[in-house]
């Protein structure tokens, strides 16, 4: 199974609570609380971001990570009560991407991991493709059946997004937000751009199969629809 985090963490409480406020907002959370479940967490699942703490019950989470960073480039994210200088200088020297401070916001730390989560996605994945669309993130070209369709910049952008967050509930909020820049943008504008993205890519536009309404929230991209 892929989740898009996985927390490390002996404080079993605030492990769990961050993991279910993350899975409220979409974000698909696992939890470890040693390493030895960690390890044995790969053993059957995929992560894309870690959220790793220090201090573990059975070893170092500075260990793990010199381990982890052997076999993965993930984003790992520590968190610790550990205020110390030095402390973080060795996490970020030894492959770590950010260190935060217990305790912590879980808005803040939500916003933070999308973010990074986001991040990720543009540089690891630079083309998605099912053999009738393609979209090229880098060259920013769109192609249905292989030939090129336009899109405006902005329309290029939405679309990425939602192929990005692919097969997941994007709230209007989330795209006024990460696409426009202004959370203050009015519906009529979002679905206007929505139905020029469907009328070029979508098999019959008038029932959308690649990005579908859900109501009351937003838009889901349906990827491999081909």
């Amino acid at each position: 199974m892929n989740y898009d985090c996985l927390i490390i963490d002996d404080e079993q409480l605030l492990a769990d609570s961050t993991a279910e406020y993350f899975n409220m907002f979409d974000v698909k959370t696992a939890v470890a609380y040693d390493t030895c479940a960690c390890r044995a967490f790969f053993l059957e699942h995929t992560a894309r971001l870690l959220l790793l703490d220090i201090n573990l019950s059975d070893g170092s989470g500075f260990e793990l990570c010199r381990k982890l960073r052997q076999k993965t480039q993930i984003p790992i994210l520590f968190i610790s009560a550990r205020t110390s200088e030095d402390d973080q200088l060795i996490a970020l020297n030894i492959g770590g991407d950010d260190y935060i401070q217990k305790p912590y916001s879980l808005s803040v730390l939500l916003a933070k991991v999308k973010v990074v989560l986001k991040r990720f996605a543009q540089n690891t994945v630079p083309s998605y493709s099912d053999g009738r669309l393609t979209v090229d993130f880098h060259a920013k070209q769109v192609l249905v059946g292989g030939h090129p369709v336009k899109l405006t910049s902005l329309e290029f952008k939405l679309l990425a997004y939602l192929i990005q967050n692919e097969n997941k509930a994007v709230s209007k909020q989330e795209l006024f937000e990460q696409v426009w820049g202004d959370k203050f943008t009015g519906d009529g504008t979002l679905n206007v751009h929505i139905r020029k993205i469907r009328e070029a890519i979508e098999p019959d536009p008038g029932k959308p199969a690649y990005i579908t309404t859900i109501w009351g929230e937003g838009y889901r991209f349906n990827g491999g629809i081909s």
